[in-house]
């Protein structure tokens, strides 16, 4: 028999057709923008990234920065192109090891074209050198890079990596990080997760540090500075590791007053909030001119001011507590802010019950009394409270009292089940305010919707609230003070 080619039936061609894969479409960019209604621009779509190594060296006496960011990540679409969140001068990009276009543009956006197209599902390295200047860096006339007398900070919130590491700028994008950073020969580098030495030569010294659970860009932090460094070790064997500005001066004493007191917190907040979620834990003070305090994933940061008045361990609390709320499990979306700060603001009026100066019930009655029903503040919704009040003190003291009257609805075996088992069930990942509603209907058996549209979501005073007082107006509890001497937040 003589072989050839023979046609192939019309039926059986359109049919071969349709099965060819959607991949085989055209690639195309990756989203400038994570998709976040309050900040449209920060992150981007098409890939996501599991891990950063940076390679930094900072010189304090000129502010310089010099780095290569190498992220690892993976493609989510086929890509044609894609853009990293960064602000810093860039000089060389490469994808899977060839040189790749790129272009700065808007206002934080680096556009990457690699080489050739990236496949969905494709593994991706990226490495960017940069050098830049981070103090003389601003946009929309903020910076997040706080300059000190012998160096810089990185802490800012929502925004804070793009001056010093390119990156996928929204929480729900978190990866692991290794750290690298030389600094000149009597300077400390600080950030995140555990410290895993340091080495000297040339004049400059090189410290190495590790974060190993998924982590939010935010919540990633860098000092340089002249820093003494306290390092010891909780239960478990957990590495504590604390720092202070050399030149603190009189506020010295009052800020180890409280940052020492983070092994023993952490221990406190592990009763109400579960096992501890990351394998180091600390703090650090150094001497800025900011307000406002930030929970920064294993070492949160700690402005002077906070301890202007004395010890202040409710900051403590709060930054400690945020690392259940808002770090292992991260905002879906800003306008789920609520899930991080009312419930650190919470974990503060936990903290006073136990300490005796006011309990939980007594400072909800005290926070709703102090305003009356015209007041502003009952006008922002601290389930959905807009950019420009994201850290307004309704989030946090409206979101408390929304706590408190969600631990009275549903009683406290089942708010403290709540409490404990809600990290546990989403740790490592991001939530909405409506997942974490579903999950407290679950665990409660109670329809919760009412509750929580009326604390959260509705721009006036609630009526007949569970906490407040019938005949007099609530006395101030002793705590209430101290947690309102500095600011708590920033932007």
């Amino acid at each position: 028999m003589r072989h050839g080619l023979t046609a192939v039936p019309t039926a059986l061609t359109a049919a071969l057709l349709l099965a060819v894969p959607a991949s085989a479409a055209a690639p195309s960019p990756g989203a400038p923008g994570a998709g976040d209604a309050y900040y449209p621009d920060y992150g981007n779509g098409g890939y996501d990234v599991s891990h950063y190594d940076l390679r930094l060296r900072y010189q304090p006496k000129t502010d310089r920065l010099r780095g290569t960011a190498t992220l690892l990540a993976t493609a989510t679409q086929d890509l044609s192109r894609f853009n990293l969140d960064f602000a810093l001068d860039v000089e060389e990009v490469r994808v899977n090891g060839r040189a790749a276009r790129f272009a700065a543009t808007g206002d934080h956006e680096l556009e990457v074209t690699p080489a050739r197209p990236v496949a969905e599902g494709e593994r991706l390295t990226v490495v960017v050198r940069y050098a830049g200047v981070p103090s003389k860096v601003k946009v929309d006339g903020v910076t997040a890079w706080h300059r000190t007398k012998d160096g810089g900070i990185a802490a800012n919130e929502p925004e804070a990596a793009w001056w010093w590491y390119p990156s996928n700028d929204h929480p729900t994008d978190k990866a692991t990080y290794d750290i690298n950073v030389f600094v000149p020969d009597g300077t400390q580098a600080i950030s995140n997760g555990r410290f895993l030495g340091e080495r000297s030569s040339g004049g400059w010294t090189r410290s190495t540090w590790r974060a190993t659970a998924p982590q939010a860009t935010y919540l990633t932090t860098l000092a340089v500075g002249r820093f003494d460094v306290v390092e010891d070790e909780a239960r478990r064997g957990l590495p504590v590791l604390n720092a202070y500005s050399k030149d603190l001066g009189e506020l010295d004493k009052a800020a180890r007053a409280s940052v020492e007191r983070t092994a023993e917190v952490t221990a406190w907040l592990e009763k109400y909030l579960g096992r501890y979620p990351f394998d180091a834990v600390g703090g650090y003070v150094p001497n800025t001119e900011t307000g406002f305090a930030l929970e920064t994933q294993t070492r949160p940061f700690y402005s002077p001011a906070q301890f202007a008045s004395g010890a202040n361990v409710s900051v403590i609390v709060h930054e400690l507590a945020h690392q259940w709320y808002g770090d292992s499990v991260s905002v879906s979306r800003w306008q789920d802010i609520w899930l991080n700060e009312g419930f650190a603001a919470y974990a503060e009026w936990l903290w006073s019950e136990d300490e005796g100066e006011g309990t939980a019930r007594e400072l909800a009655a005290y926070a709703y009394d102090s305003h009356e029903a015209d007041d502003e503040f009952w006008k922002v919704e601290p389930g959905d409270p807009g950019p420009e009040n994201q850290f307004h003190d309704a989030v946090y003291d409206r979101g408390a009292m929304a706590v408190q009257a969600l631990r009275q609805e549903i009683g406290d075996n089942a708010f403290f089940a709540v409490l404990k088992g809600w990290p546990q069930e989403r740790g490592g990942g991001d939530a909405t305010v409506q997942d974490f509603r579903r999950y407290a209907e679950r665990v409660s058996g109670k329809d919760l919707r009412g509750l929580f549209r009326t604390w959260l979501h509705t721009p006036s005073k609630p009526k007949d609230a569970p906490f407040a007082q019938q005949k007099r107006t609530a006395q101030q509890p002793k705590s209430w003070q101290r947690m309102h001497t500095a600011e708590r937040h920033g932007h």
